[in-house]
């Protein structure tokens, strides 16, 4: 073979084609996958999703549970947990590789109950019962609906209320069953029976609330999965809540993720139905045709290029979290440089802060407010001791001392002038004499001097 002829023979895919093939390949050949495996490196960014990698010992692949479906988990995962995952395999274009998302996780090994559920499982896959081929469609708008649940529960309630509220005069029929305990599988195979019997109904609500597995073990039987499998009414199961997955999950036509979804999947909403109508009628009187040559077109472009909208979400989810990372990443950066910045500043700041400035001068102040009341307290205990000794002296030298000894001071009458001498004064002149505490008026009776009296 020559250079020509080869060159001309082969093909070259530029990367985002060759990744586009591997892609659509992986995606149309494992659409969903049950696995099982080690959870490593697990991490929750803000977006509220889980990243994390499924190993064993040979071998690891990336896993995504994306925040609508993990909000629902009944356990937290962490590294080094054994898990089994129900998910489809998806390949990330910008980075070319690929990976696993998940939209169910249980930890492995739950008990017996959970080994005969997937016994039972395995066996009724095996004959068939779950193919798809056999699901019927739900009518679009049943004329009379049955529910198979227990007539006094909650479940009823709510459905009844959904059911009012979208569509208020469908009729409903209560056919009474245990869903729960001894014989409760028998009485809802039962009521199927009767249903089908009967023929009345044009679809039929088996339902009741979440439990644990235990709790679930009637529509866990094998009894329940026939008398659905056995229905040529359609069944819808609305068993538990969305995480719960039955035996009659899988064998009724539909599942609901919960009674009150299982309402709202059955009947529109009326008065939605009646605005619609009219817009169709009205808008198919003027572009039908326009719109026909339009959808012709349309047609024949999509069925060359088309991709499922989940798919083309999830990868949008990628690149958005991806992005969304990125620039976390850097504003973090910037806001530990500014945060830096500002410790600096506010450093320099209170360095030259006049508050700093007004407390040291306050605490100078102190210091001299308490040196002078020091100094003062010293002083006036200093004059006090000296006015102590000078009261001393001046009380010494006082004359009313000399008096508190028995001293007296004598004045002439009415002059009131000190007497020093017997000669000042005569016999029957009054005179006055003061003592330490008072003084008295008295009269010269007798004089004397040098011993000699009346002088």
């Amino acid at each position: 073979m020559d250079t020509d002829s080869f060159s001309l023979e082969r093909r070259i895919y530029t990367v985002s084609e060759l990744t586009q093939r591997i892609k659509s390949l992986l995606e149309e050949s494992y659409p969903f996958v049950w696995i099982i495996g080690e959870i490593s490196n697990f991490s929750t960014p803000a977006s509220g999703h889980y990243y994390f990698t499924l190993r064993d010992s040979e071998a690891q692949i990336s896993a995504v549970m994306f925040r609508a479906q993990n909000r629902n988990l009944k356990f937290k995962p962490e590294d080094g947990c054994s898990v089994i995952a129900l998910g489809r395999l998806n390949v990330y274009e910008p980075k070319g590789v690929y990976q696993i998302i998940i939209e169910y996780l249980e930890p492995e090994g739950i008990g017996i109950l959970q080994l005969a559920f997937e016994q039972l499982k395995a066996k009724l896959a095996a004959e068939g019962l779950f193919d798809e081929k056999h699901k019927r469609s739900i009518p679009f708008l049943p004329h009379k609906i049955a529910v198979v649940t227990s007539p006094t529960g909650a479940v009823i309630r709510d459905i009844m209320h959904v059911l009012d509220r979208r569509f208020p005069n469908v009729a409903i029929e209560i056919a009474p069953a245990k869903v729960q305990g001894e014989g409760a599988a028998e009485e809802i195979a039962a009521a199927l029976q009767l249903l089908n019997e009967r023929d009345d109904v044009d679809v039929i609500v088996v339902a009741r609330g979440g439990g644990s597995l235990e709790d679930l073990q009637a529509f866990n039987s094998e009894v329940v999965a026939r008398a659905i499998f056995s229905s040529h009414i359609p069944v819808v199961s609305a068993v538990g809540h969305e995480t719960d997955f039955t035996i009659a999950d899988l064998t009724a036509d539909v599942r609901a993720a919960t009674p009150s979804a299982a309402a709202e999947l059955i009947v529109p909403v009326k008065e939605e139905l009646l605005r619609r109508i009219e817009k169709i009628r009205d808008a198919l009187k003027r572009i039908m045709l326009q719109r026909l040559r339009l959808l012709r077109e349309r047609t024949t472009q999509l069925s060359r290029r088309l991709v499922h909208p989940s798919r083309q979400i999830a990868d949008h989810r990628l690149r958005l979290d991806d992005a969304f990372g990125r620039i976390l990443q850097g504003f973090s950066r910037q806001l530990d440089g500014k945060r830096d910045r500002l410790s600096v500043m506010q450093e320099r700041l209170d360095r030259c802060s006049p508050q700093v400035m007004i407390g040291d001068l306050n605490v100078l102040l102190k210091h001299h407010c308490q040196t002078l009341f020091s100094a003062m307290r010293f002083y006036l205990k200093s004059k006090s001791s000296t006015l102590r000794t000078t009261v001393a002296k001046l009380n010494a030298l006082s004359p009313l001392a000399i008096l508190e000894r028995g001293y007296s001071v004598t004045r002439t009458l009415p002059d009131y002038a000190l007497v020093k001498h017997v000669q000042q004064v005569s016999v029957g002149q009054q005179v006055e004499v003061t003592v330490s505490r008072g003084a008295m008026v008295c009269r010269i009776e007798r004089k004397r001097e040098n011993g000699q009296a009346n002088i």
